[in-house]
């Protein structure tokens, strides 16, 4: 099947081809016939997903575990689609996420505010609720086993605070969602990867994001899997890179706090002369209307949740 990327330990990347090819992996983990799905994509990937692990020769029913990194849609938004098809599952979620895959209401409108209501009909297809006694809570310490296979999950705030790592003892790596940025497959240079940090609305925290991107690294792991796009190393140069960029989101926002209405604006512009120049200090192949349109969604996205930090950070000066 094309787009499904095999690497060591039974894991996948499967390409779900949500607006365009290597933009969202779902992983999926296979040891000893059973198999996990690590974060679902949209709705309208189910149906890949399914078919990547059938020509793996497993079935829907040799799924044990759909489990989420955190519950915005691009990563959870099939995870009822999932979980119908599915019967043996339990889905794993923090327990912040928990009731909102149950009752995927006030995520739907919290996205039809951001995209609008044909957009996120169009990006995301239609988003199930998931039976409450099929849903099992993953807070700091717990773990499942996948066949014997122990996958530990670990509080990962700073992108969302419903988020977690999964840590894989079978293959020693972690499977980070969005904690350690996006890493596009395009920009790859001469065997180099390259990583920009996410800070898309409503609860970037940049404090607990660089804690998270810390600890993941002294975690020590062989390799890290990010839903945007598939397997990383190098991870400490990967780490100092993230750093340097989530600190110039923030001095961006500071600098447009006080734009009143055309905050907006002048953020997106900013974060595109950001874009712009990490690709000439790091000298990616892509012509600049490539970039942009690679990145254009996720600016979109990262102006979005910096202006939603500025009037949290605001709200929270003013008490």
């Amino acid at each position: 099947m094309r787009g499904v990327y095999d690497y060591a330990c039974g894991i996948s990347a499967v390409d779900v081809l949500f607006e365009r090819e290597r933009l969202n992996a779902v992983h999926i983990l296979v040891e000893r016939g059973r198999a996990a799905i690590i974060d679902t994509g949209s709705a309208n990937g189910v149906e890949r997903v399914l078919q990547a692990l059938a020509e793996k020769g497993v079935a829907p029913e040799q799924v044990d575990y759909v489990i989420l990194t955190h519950v915005h849609l691009d990563h959870a938004g099939g995870a009822g689609q999932l979980m119908a098809r599915c019967p043996n599952a339990t889905l794993t979620v923090h327990p912040r996420g928990a009731r909102h895959m149950i009752d995927p209401s006030r995520l739907l409108a919290a996205t039809v505010a951001v995209y609008g209501e044909q957009a996120t009909r169009r990006l995301y297809g239609e988003v199930l609720p998931v039976p409450a006694g099929r849903v099992r809570e993953t807070p700091e310490g717990a773990a499942v086993s996948l066949a014997g296979r122990e996958l530990a999950f670990l509080d990962a705030p700073g992108h969302a605070r419903h988020h977690v790592l999964v840590r894989d003892a079978g293959s020693g790596s972690i499977f980070v969602g969005d904690s350690f940025g996006l890493s596009y497959r395009e920009l790859d240079r001469d065997g180099m990867q390259f990583s920009f940090p996410t800070t898309s609305p409503a609860q970037f925290d940049p404090p607990a994001l660089q804690r998270t991107i810390d600890r993941i690294v002294a975690l020590g792991p062989k390799a890290l899997y990010v839903t945007h796009f598939g397997q990383l190393r190098d991870l400490e140069r990967l780490a100092g890179d993230l750093h340097r960029l989530i600190e110039a989101h923030v001095e961006i926002a500071e600098r447009h706090r006080g734009d009143g209405a055309e905050r907006g604006p002048q953020l997106r512009q900013a974060i595109t002369r950001l874009v712009l120049a990490e690709g000439k200090r790091q000298r990616w192949k892509l012509p600049e209307s490539e970039l942009r349109g690679v990145f254009a969604l996720d600016i979109e996205l990262n102006a979005q949740g910096l202006e939603a930090w500025l009037d949290t950070t605001a709200r929270n000066n003013a008490r």
